[in-house]
C-alpha cells in the first residue's frame, strides 16, 4: 500500500482558499441552480434572488441537519438569542429551512423578506461580536462538518443576505 502524505497550505491565501474551500463550493453551487431558472426566460434580478435566497437557506439547513446537537452548541458560542434560549440553536435550522420553501415558493414574501432581516440581524449582531472581539471559535454556518473559523466572510455573507432581503421587501413594496 502507498502512503499518501497530505499537503499543507504553505502561504496565507492558500489556506484562506483551503480553509474556506467548501463554503465557496456551496455558494457556487446555490449560484448556478439560481442562474439556471432564467436560461429559458429573461433574466430579472428580482427572481434570481428569491432563487438564491432559498437555495441558500435550503443548502446550509441541510448541513446544520447533519448534527443538529453539535450545531445547536456551536451557535450557541455566538448568538445573541441561542446564547439565552438554548432551543433556539435546535429550531434555528428549521426556521432556515422554512425561509428556503417560501422564498422559492414565493410565499407571502413581504413576511418572508421581513422574517429573513430579524433573524438574520440577529445571528449578525453575535457574529460581529464574536469576530471584533477575536474570538476563535467555529462559524456554525454550515453547521458542525465543516471547520469554519468565525470571520469577516461570514459577517459579509450576513450582510449579503440582508441587503438582498432589504431589497425585495422594498421591491414588493412598491
Amino acid at each position: 500500500y502507498e502512503i499518501l502524505e497530505l499537503q499543507h497550505p504553505t502561504n496565507a491565501n492558500e489556506i484562506k482558499l483551503t480553509t474556506y474551500k467548501p463554503l465557496i463550493l456551496v455558494i457556487g453551487f446555490i449560484l448556478l441552480v439560481s442562474i439556471i431558472p432564467s436560461y429559458k426566460t429573461s433574466f430579472q434580478l428580482i427572481n434570481w434572488m428569491t432563487n438564491f435566497m432559498g437555495g441558500f437557506f435550503i443548502a446550509f439547513s441541510f448541513f446544520k441537519f447533519l448534527d443538529l446537537s453539535g450545531f445547536s452548541n456551536s451557535f450557541a458560542t455566538y448568538d445573541i438569542i441561542a446564547k439565552k434560549w438554548k432551543y433556539y440553536g435546535k429550531i434555528y435550522p428549521f426556521i432556515e429551512l422554512g425561509l428556503g420553501v417560501a422564498y422559492l415558493l414565493a410565499i407571502h414574501s413581504v413576511i418572508t423578506n421581513s422574517m429573513c432581516i430579524l433573524v438574520l440581524t440577529a445571528s449578525t449582531i453575535g457574529v460581529v461580536k464574536a469576530v471584533l472581539g477575536k474570538k476563535q471559535i467555529q462559524c456554525a454556518c454550515l453547521g458542525t462538518v465543516f471547520n469554519l473559523p468565525m470571520s469577516t466572510v461570514t459577517i459579509i455573507e450576513n450582510f449579503t443576505m440582508i441587503s438582498m432581503a432589504i431589497f425585495s421587501l422594498i421591491f414588493n413594496l412598491l
